[in-house]
């Protein structure tokens, strides 16, 4: 079952409410407007992407806003907790949280990896959407303050990216040195594309002149709730 592009005005309104300019999430807020939040995703839920008629960039905002959306209700239905993770122990990536298939759209059912990795990384082979998407943690990219948008996807991408590596609490930049999340070392095959490495990619998105040859660690991720 196929619908038509949706207005994502609703998911920003519920983000300009319960989410801070630094990427702090009010779950209770969110639960208090736990009407609004399932309406929203209900919009989701009746409105599968068709790929023959909706543009990419209409594709690839539902289906990041999906994934974020979906997440905070994942995290409002378990709400108190001190870290996604606690939802359903595993090993990340493989049995885990992000396995668990709550997610229905359309006539199909879905898990946080299947948006994640069938979708956003194997159909829009975009290594930005790596900072759209928020797992509900400390360590992840904020999550935004406003919905994605087709007209603006581009602009918010690259915003995304930036305000990734302006965060000293997620990466750390100087010319010889940089600390760096470790979603670089989970998915560096992603941003190594078209023979750059690494600090190429960074590069793109700082103003810092990183060295080519600067010294490159992995900080320690914190998975606890980002709230």
């Amino acid at each position: 079952m196929y619908g038509q592009p949706i207005d994502h005005t609703p998911w920003t309104v519920l983000l300009q409410k319960h989410v801070t300019a630094d990427g702090k999430v009010n779950y209770p807020g969110f639960l208090s407007d736990s009407r609004e939040l399932d309406a929203y995703l209900k919009l989701l839920s009746n409105n599968h992407p068709d790929e023959s008629t909706w543009t990419r960039d209409e594709q690839m905002a539902y289906w990041i806003n999906a994934y974020n959306a979906f997440t905070v209700k994942l995290i409002t239905d378990n709400y108190p907790l001190e870290s996604i993770k606690d939802i359903k122990k595993g090993i990340p990536f493989v049995n885990s949280v992000w396995d668990l298939k709550f997610i229905e759209i359309g006539s199909q059912k879905y898990d946080l990896n299947n948006i994640e990795h069938d979708v956003l990384r194997k159909q829009f082979d975009d290594p930005r959407i790596h900072f759209a998407i928020n797992c509900a943690s400390v360590s992840c990219p904020n999550l935004a303050t406003t919905a994605y948008e087709a007209a603006t996807l581009e602009a918010q991408l690259d915003k995304a990216a930036r305000n990734f590596f302006a965060d000293p609490g997620k990466n750390r930049l100087t010319k010889n040195h940089i600390e760096i999340s470790r979603i670089f070392l989970w998915f560096g095959g992603d941003f190594k594309r078209g023979g750059r490495d690494i600090i190429d990619y960074i590069r793109q998105y700082t103003e810092v002149d990183i060295s080519p040859t600067a010294k490159i660690d992995y900080l320690d991720y914190n998975w606890g709730l980002n709230e």
